[in-house]
C-alpha cells in the first residue's frame, strides 16, 4: 500500500474518516483513509499519496505532487 497513489471518495480531514479508492490486486478498492498532517483537508477527487497502511483497511496520505522537470 506504501506508495500508491489513490483518489480521495470521501473528505478527508480533522476529525473526519475519509475514503480513498486504490487500485489492489487488479481492482480497485475502497479504504479508510487520514491526513498524514492531522491539519489538512482533501477533497473529493484530489490525488493523494499513502504513506503509512494500517491493516486491515487504513490508510495515512498527503497530497500527490507530481515531479517537475
Amino acid at each position: 500500500m506504501i506508495g500508491s497513489r489513490g483518489r480521495v471518495t470521501g473528505t478527508i480531514g480533522p476529525g473526519l474518516i475519509g475514503e480513498v479508492l486504490l487500485n489492489v490486486r487488479g481492482g480497485t478498492e475502497a479504504f479508510y483513509a487520514y491526513p498524514v498532517n492531522p491539519e489538512e483537508t482533501f477533497t473529493s477527487g484530489t490525488q493523494v499519496l499513502v504513506v503509512d497502511f494500517e491493516p486491515p483497511r487504513t490508510v495515512y496520505v498527503e497530497r500527490w505532487q507530481p515531479l517537475t522537470r
